[in-house]
């Protein structure tokens, strides 16, 4: 009866277990609606998987907060959300916390328009779903469905649709939107908008009093249960550009709306005090734009172009370092701008125009010098961007020209464009690499264990070694790591989480500064999420954010350990690392096991487990010629289910090699015995006797291994070659010594031996003896064998002379 309760015991135990597995880390995919009216409280469902533990959404913006969430099963969460009048307009994201993971990231989108539901059937033309105008519509476009909607207007009033599908980030859409008048006629339509990427605007006066009809579909009449679209309908403004690209921290300054159909207009707008893209929302009497422009907000100096400025010698002044605005506007125009510069100076010029205005313009650009027209570099696009960015150095003193063109020679009022001209000034950047592809790293850190996350840094016009802050981290969660050398790029960071730890979650701040206080610079993490792919995996829309996700999680049943290694890994050497699981009652699943990262010339398995019920294993560990000499803080990780873990951290030791070989080249008949002899160098001390074998013998060859001391010079092999060894050229050869040191081996492996094994030659043939008595000449005396192996020709050689 005891035996059966506990089985029972140790049955349910593993079923809580296998939940627990299951529960870890949701796949939080879809909120519905996608978006909502800012100033509400309003009720949403999450979509997904692994959601039955959900406790809190992770905001990466003000204005949005939980009221309350609840999981209906692992499949649904329903929240109330409480929005914010002044909430900011336009994209956000949000992370899912449950008690066992983080989600990844998604978008959701906050209007200012009370929103409805699109209802079905309303594909017909004839029978279009009546809609306000001022009203956001949540929609879906199925395969092959085109939905319409009607709306009524007076003549001259703005009829504004803009749609965002493609930056749901949910599926790769290419949403297309059209007005048709009662009469069918398109009076306008947009399949891709600049200005909003790969999404739909349009927008016109209405000719006459009527009905106006809009039609939803995508381009080429596909959809799916993915393709979600917000479509608003309005009077609101909607300029495709505005002029100048922006001003200084503070400042005030009176913009231009381009592309609106009421025509030109302009507005005051209030600048931040905070360097970098400001996002503006167009507003009048008759609403706000539900997307942004862009806007710059930079300390140096600016100007707007002054036509005429089409040749190099009627350029307008600008600073360097400076900023200029600037519009292509008619075809074959080039603008150009210029800056004193002195002999040497270099300077950074970028012009910014699709990528980061959403400007019509795919610019080129040329610098030259004015005093005699030189021109000292130039470019169309760089890294995959459409915008354009060159390094030039003056070779005089005199001003420098920028002139900037359209790549195909057109114009348009909406061709702006912002140069910016600058020196080289120091730069940071963080960021967190992948460990699953395609998926933003998130650190889920279970009570009372270790996780692990890289971090890289890309310095930009200085050196140094930097340290790192982590602001606002869960309450219950400490950090371990140290300062990044000067010579890294990259570093180890270990957090854990207290027994105590509550689960809970925060977006945390990360700041790298140089230690070198005289150095100003500082940086942020950069993670990019990518939400949706297109041909070749391209990154065609995702999210950016400047914190890491970190989140203290359920405890899991089980612990990681690296068994501190006694002795260094050698370079050209190996190791096996041994890595100890500490299990919870129950829990038998294996665990894969691999380095957070090898350090320089390190290479480890990734293909090591703990297998199911043990609770050890070795991860190989080899070094090449040029590992980084040094002790480098290494870690594991361990993944079992969707159970991730991280070991403390260990030291990994990388130490010059035990011996520098040399080799010889070899030769023996098939049969018959050599010998091999490897030269040795001492590189360090090591006590008693090393033992020396050669590895990678063909079939049939035998050596026995070789004890040497520190101080020999050689190691000689006795070879035996079998009669049935393939005969030729065998190269795979290489010498092995290891050292024991504190009862555990260093290992050293280096090969470029050469074994030629040759087939006897053919036994000789006996001729007949000479009539002649003439004394025959005394015979030669054999030569005494050399110590080292002979060659083959050597070998004829001597049997010729011998008369064998």
């Amino acid at each position: 009866m005891r035996r059966l309760q506990v089985l029972l015991l140790a049955t349910v135990i593993t079923t809580l277990i296998s939940a627990d597995i299951l529960a870890a880390k949701p796949s939080f995919t879809k909120i519905v609606p996608p978006g909502f009216q800012r100033g509400q409280e309003i009720e949403v469902t999450l979509l997904g998987d692994r959601l039955q533990d959900a406790q809190e959404i992770l905001f990466f913006e003000p204005g949005v907060s939980t009221k309350s969430i609840a999981a209906e099963d692992n499949k649904k969460v329903k929240v109330t959300l409480n929005v914010a009048a002044d909430c900011r307009l336009g994209q956000h994201a949000m992370r899912l916390r449950t008690a066992t993971g983080l989600s990844d990231v998604v978008l959701f989108y906050v209007g200012a328009l009370p929103e409805i539901e699109e209802k079905e059937p309303n594909s017909d033309f004839k029978e279009p779903q009546p809609v306000e105008m001022g009203t956001t519509v949540n929609g879906i476009i199925q395969n092959e469905d085109v939905d319409y909607f009607v709306i009524e207007a007076k003549k001259g009033q703005r009829i504004t649709a803009e749609l965002t599908g493609l930056r749901l980030g949910l599926t790769f859409f290419d949403p297309y939107v059209a007005i048709l008048n009662e009469q069918r006629f398109e009076l306008a339509k947009s399949d891709d908008e600049p200005l909003l990427f790969q999404d739909c605007l349009c927008s016109l006066l209405a000719p006459e009093d009527g009905k106006y009809i809009v039609q939803v579909r995508e381009s080429s009449y596909g959809g799916n249960g993915n393709c979600a679209y917000r479509l608003s309908v309005g009077s609101f403004p909607r300029p495709k550009g505005i002029y100048p690209t922006g001003g200084k921290p503070g400042e005030e300054i009176e913009v231009t709306w381009l592309g609106d159909p009421s025509g030109t207009q302009t507005a005051k707008v209030r600048l931040p005090e905070k360097e970098g893209e400001f996002l503006y929302y167009a507003e009048d009497q008759y609403g706000i734009a539900p997307s942004p422009n862009r806007l710059f907000v930079s300390s140096l100096p600016g100007v707007v172009e002054k036509e005429p400025n089409n040749d190099r010698k009627e350029a307008t002044p600008m600073q360097g370092p400076g900023v200029a605005s600037g519009v292509i506007e008619e075809k074959g125009d080039f603008d150009h701008f210029a800056f004193p510069a002195k002999k040497g100076q270099e300077f950074d010029v970028r012009v910014y125009a699709r990528k980061d205005l959403r400007s019509y313009l795919d610019p080129v650009v040329d610098v030259y010098q004015q005093s005699n027209g030189k021109r000292l570099g130039g470019n169309d696009d760089t890294g995959g961007n459409i915008d354009s960015y060159v390094r030039v150095k003056a070779e005089e003193d005199t001003d420098l020209v920028v002139r900037v063109r359209d790549h195909l020679g057109s114009g348009s009022p909406l061709n702006i464009y912002r140069v910016e001209v600058t020196q080289r000034t120091p730069a940071l950047t963080i960021e967190i690499p992948e460990v699953e592809r395609y998926k933003a790293r998130t650190m889920s850190v279970p009570q009372d264990n270790y996780m692990a996350v890289l971090l890289t840094a890309r310095r930009e016009n200085f050196r140094g070694e930097l340290k790192f802050d982590f602001n606002d981290l869960p309450e219950g969660v400490e950090v371990i790591t140290f300062p990044m050398d000067e010579s890294a790029t990259k570093l180890p960071v270990l957090l854990r989480a207290k027994p105590d730890a509550k689960p809970n979650g925060k977006l945390v701040d990360v700041v790298a500064k140089p230690t070198n206080e005289e150095i100003k610079v500082e940086g942020r993490v950069d993670q990019r999420t990518m939400l949706v792919r297109g041909q070749n995996n391209r990154d065609i829309w995702g999210h950016n954010t400047d914190r890491m996700s970190v989140a203290v999680v359920e405890k899991v049943p089980y612990k990681l350990e690296i068994v501190q290694p006694k002795v260094p890994v050698v370079r050209d050497g190996s190791m096996k690392l041994k890595v100890k699981a500490t299990r919870a009652e129950g829990f038998e699943d294996e665990i894969r096991l691999r380095l957070l990262d090898d350090p320089a010339g390190i290479g480890a398995s990734r293909s090591i487990k703990i297998e199911k019920g043990k609770t050890e294993a070795e991860i190989p560990v080899t070094a090449n010629g040029g590992a980084a000499i040094g002790v480098h803080k290494i870690c594991v990780l361990g993944t079992s289910g969707l159970l991730e873990v991280s070991s403390p951290f260990a030291d990994l030791e990388v130490a010059d090699r035990v011996v520098d070989f040399a080799f010889n080249q070899a030769a023996c008949e098939q049969g018959q015995e050599t010998q091999i002899v490897v030269g040795m160098s001492a590189k360090r001390e090591f006590p008693g006797e090393a033992t020396v074998e050669l590895l990678g013998l063909p079939a049939g060859v035998t050596a026995e291994p070789v004890k040497v001391n520190k101080d020999a010079e050689k190691a000689v092999f006795n070879v035996k070659v079998g009669k049935e060894t393939k005969d030729g050229k065998h190269k795979s050869l290489v010498a092995r010594i290891t050292v024991i040191e504190n009862e555990e081996p260093i290992i050293q492996t280096n090969g470029n031996i050469e074994l030629r094994v040759d087939k006897p030659l053919p036994p000789k043939v006996a001729t007949a003896k000479p009539k002649d008595d003439a004394k025959k000449a005394e015979a030669p005396k054999p030569k005494p064998k050399p110590e080292r192996p002979l060659s083959r020709l050597e070998q004829l050689r001597l049997a010729k002379e011998m008369g064998e």
